[in-house]
């Protein structure tokens, strides 16, 4: 079906860009992957693109929302707003910004990120009417493609970064309206993506072009098709060799197995002085070092040998959190041709998401491949596909362990199946039922009775939380102050109080009068250390025919965990 063009770029184009983008990197996001060579041959860019925007599409979705009113959008016409309704084109731009930021994964998604923000900085600003026309698009592909490459440390040619300038010049070529700009930045990146592999040798060897290049002209071929209606047409350039990328990929890491063995990221709460600084320091321990953001909050990304080194810098600089250390390890992007066997898959898998360090050690130990979810960070959908293709198996079993991520997983497994993978979802709503589902797991049974035999045993595995109120609000036990002590069974607040030791020995007691067999409990680091003796001494006293079994979790976000068999 047709897009319908918008003649502007207001708040409504930004909004049908990022969905439009989201749904075409979905497309090309294994092709993007299968010819990703450069700065490492790790297969991963065209999914690291798709999150990153992913991130963006619901910073904009969010900001729409906030402006609903009986469930109808207020504004968002086609027709140019004068200030009036809903969200401003800063508005807009600002969150697609800050969410692609926030959400940057990987080294072209960190310069997407920068190249958004760039835009934003262009097009958030205030005038007379809420929107803009063809020669405000040429200003903010022009300040996009330069901020992107002031975020570079050493920028390369033959990269996104060349692609993007590439848009910028055809853009200030061209004349017209937001849609003759639009498509004249696509031809002019398409033109420059089928040039790169004469300007990078990596690329001339493995045969194909650019993949960061790839996705940034994946989504301004969505910016044309936001202003014209229409799609201009297959992104593939010539050079493009979708089915010999694993071979490609070998041929391109022959010439140097020498690289950083991690990959870095983290945001940074910081300032530029700080940040200018911190530049300095981690330029001189690795390479691939991109610095993006502004106004107190940075992306940042580098690979090194010593990852301890690079988090320590931020530690330096200002607040590092939302860390991510990705090993390259043996048979990866670093590894020649000779030294890595295709390895063979296994028959099957369970991929498990979970809240904490400690649990994602007790899943791993236990065979799984795990997903680790931090407190107020949800997995997307495209990390879960991620870790089911890690699993490298026939079938997989997923494990979600949150209710709130059901739509996710199941859509996670639908896009594995697409794969050739037959993935089975287990909806467990909590860790303490994926740990009573693995403990029963056999991968020598048949499929369906492995299925069948975890799903029984997490079916029947209450579940509890103790954790602190963060808010004032109305719950199903009452109304809760912020720092209230909180326990829920099965996802609802049955308890309010203000020891954590009571709620909890409260908590288990309801359980308990149901019946069960065993205790499991998940202490989190911020539960006092005498809550677990308690739990089990009261175990022992009031209900003789119960075992009890104590993990530590880590930073899970929940002050304990609890199940009951």
């Amino acid at each position: 079906m047709a897009q319908v063009p918008q003649r502007f770029f207001d708040a409504l184009a930004v909004r049908t860009w990022c969905g439009l983008s989201l749904r075409a990197l979905g497309h090309a996001r294994e092709e993007i992957d299968a010819i990703n060579v450069y700065p490492v041959a790790d297969g991963d860019t065209g999914t690291n693109l798709y999150l990153t925007v992913e991130s963006a599409v619901a910073a904009v979705e969010a900001v729409f929302a906030a402006h609903e009113v009986d469930g109808e959008p207020r504004g968002g016409s086609a027709a140019p707003r004068d200030g009036a309704g809903g969200p401003s084109l800063a508005d807009a731009v600002g969150a697609m910004a800050h969410g692609a930021l926030i959400g940057a994964r990987g080294n072209s998604g960190t310069i997407l990120a920068q190249l958004l923000r760039g835009m934003a900085q262009v097009l958030s600003v205030r005038s007379d009417t809420d929107h803009t026309g063809g020669q405000g698009l040429q200003r903010a592909l022009r300040h996009a493609a330069a901020s992107a490459r002031q975020a570079v440390a050493h920028p390369v040619e033959g990269t996104v970064l060349t692609v993007a300038s590439a848009a910028a010049d055809a853009a200030d070529a061209a004349g017209g309206d937001c849609a003759e700009v639009a498509r004249a930045a696509y031809e002019g990146a398409r033109a420059a993506l089928a040039a790169t592999p004469g300007q990078l040798a990596a690329l001339e060897r493995a045969g194909v072009v650019d993949a960061g290049g790839h996705g940034l002209v994946t989504v301004l071929a969505a910016l044309v098709e936001t202003f014209t209606g229409r799609a201009p047409g297959p992104v593939a350039a010539p050079h493009a060799r979708v089915e010999r990328a694993v071979e490609g990929r070998c041929a391109a890491e022959e010439g140097d197995g020498n690289g950083p063995a991690f990959e870095v990221i983290y945001l940074l709460e910081a300032e530029d002085a700080a940040v200018a600084r911190l530049r300095q320091r981690l330029d001189a321990l690795g390479d691939s070092l991109v610095v993006v953001g502004g106004d107190g909050l940075w992306n940042v990304h580098v690979h090194v040998d010593d990852a301890g080194a690079a988090v320590e810098a931020g530690v330096e600089a200002g607040r590092p959190y939302r860390i991510r250390i990705t090993h390259f390890g043996h048979g990866d992007a670093h590894t020649t041709k000779a030294e890595r066997p295709p390895r063979e898959r296994a028959q099957r898998a369970v991929v498990a998401v979970v809240p904490g360090e400690g649990l994602a050690a007790l899943y791993t130990e236990a065979g799984a491949t795990t997903l680790l979810a931090r407190p107020g960070e949800p997995p997307a959908s495209g990390e879960l596909v991620q870790a089911v293709r890690r699993a490298h198996a026939r079938e997989v079993v997923l494990l979600p362990n949150d209710a709130e991520l059901r739509h996710t997983a199941a859509a996670a497994a639908e896009q594995a199946r697409t794969e050739g993978i037959r993935v089975a979802l287990i909806p467990t709503r909590s860790a303490v039922q994926g740990i009573a589902a693995l403990a029963v797991h056999e991968s020598e049974r048949r499929f369906d009775e492995d299925v069948v035999a975890m799903t029984s045993a997490a079916g029947a595995t209450r579940h509890a939380e103790v954790t602190v109120a963060e808010r004032q609000s109305w719950t199903t036990a009452g109304i809760c102050q912020a720092g209230d002590v909180l326990g829920l069974i099965d996802g609802d607040v049955a308890v309010i109080g203000a020891d954590v030791s009571r709620v909890a020995t409260t908590v288990l007691d309801r359980m308990l009068s149901a019946g069960g067999e065993l205790v499991t409990l998940v202490l989190g680091d911020e539960a006092p250390e005498s809550v677990a003796d308690h739990l089990e001494a009261r175990v022992r006293e009031a209900y003789l025919a119960v075992d009890t079994v104590v993990y530590r979790g880590g930073r899970q976000g929940a002050l304990l965990l609890v199940g009951v068999e």
